[in-house]
């Protein structure tokens, strides 16, 4: 298929050559001439890959780079610096704001073809793993979905989980996994009969065992996605616990990751503080105390615990202002 290109020069002589080099291989190809335009015209066309001249009047290219990857919607689009032959310093800053590959003057035809394509090809198959991640956060929700009882319990896990993360410092990409993880947590319940996931009376022997299964199916359909790597511990390891005594592996103290934990511990908190057929809801702070008696009986990480308590949680998802 077509890649949509946008090329963004100050000169519209280079802009149109590369229009010229790039039109021959049937992609489709916009031009922008400043920063601000080019900017404008990646909100608007959505490109598959940018082309951009490091030295432009106002805001250059590797500002317009550096904007780029900071932003969670387009840090993974590509972008290509067009630099000249001995401009080794732009090339230095190139790569600290995030470029992905130099293209040097003058033009060699089949070389920006061959670098423009290998740059597509590859943001083709993040995409794909993209639409296929969001399939499956489709697919946790629907299965959530099955039980009126739980219904917005993913999103409030995220909620949580990302609150008491900000809370203790962790960086964008471990929120990101965190939210990732609150929403696939109980993706393996898909594989569970609804006799067992939607059963009002406490579970037999060999049915609670059945419902644990639902860690290492989750485990299973992650496990084809590189994008998902750090999402498994969280999908296999939400009910271990510090002691041993979790499942399914038995993990013991550090050996249970941070993200993971605390995904247990929101988890808990809110089957607390939601309805279920066998319980009413408990209050927030009794919610807390219990979860300081799981501290107490080797479950749980103290300082973790005393994290999310002091979120000032109201039960619903969010902080309450002013927390």
């Amino acid at each position: 298929m077509p890649a949509r290109i946008l090329v963004v020069d100050d000169d519209e002589r280079v802009r149109r050559l590369l229009c010229a080099l790039l039109e021959g291989g049937a992609d489709s190809v916009t031009t922008a001439a400043d920063g601000s335009s080019a900017l404008d015209a990646v909100d608007r066309i959505r490109p598959d890959l940018v082309l951009l001249d490091v030295h432009m009047p106002r805001l250059g290219g590797i500002e317009i780079c550096r904007t780029l990857k900071s932003q969670p919607e387009t840090r993974l689009l590509p972008v290509v610096l067009i630099t000249g032959a001995h401009d080794g310093d732009a090339k230095r800053r190139g790569i600290e704001a995030g470029a992905d590959d130099f293209i040097t003057k003058p033009f060699n035809r089949h070389e920006l073809r061959a670098r423009i394509r290998s740059l597509i090809d590859n943001k083709r198959y993040t995409d794909e793993l993209d639409t296929t991640e969001s399939v499956l956060i489709s697919l946790a929700l629907t299965i959530e979905a099955r039980d009126w009882m739980t219904d917005g319990h993913c999103q409030r896990l995220a909620s949580y989980a990302q609150s008491l993360g900000v809370r203790i410092g962790l960086d964008e990409e471990q929120l990101i996994t965190l939210r990732r993880g609150a929403y696939l947590h109980d993706i393996g319940k898909i594989g569970i009969p609804d006799a067992i996931l939607l059963k009002p009376d406490p579970l037999t022997r060999e049915e609670h065992a059945q419902m644990q299964t639902h860690t290492l199916i989750g485990d299973r359909l992650c496990a084809g996605l590189r994008s998902l790597g750090r999402v498994r511990g969280i999908v296999r390891g939400h009910h271990e616990r510090l002691d041993g005594s979790g499942y399914p592996d038995g993990l013991r103290g550090d050996a249970i990751p941070i993200l993971t934990q605390i995904i247990g511990i929101v988890d808990v908190f809110d089957a607390l503080v939601t309805e279920r057929p066998y319980k009413k809801a408990f209050s927030v702070e009794r919610a807390h105390e219990e979860l300081l008696r799981e501290v107490d009986r080797g479950w749980r990480l103290r300082d973790l615990v005393v994290a999310f308590a002091n979120l000032d949680i109201e039960g619903n998802g969010h902080e309450q202002a002013g927390a």
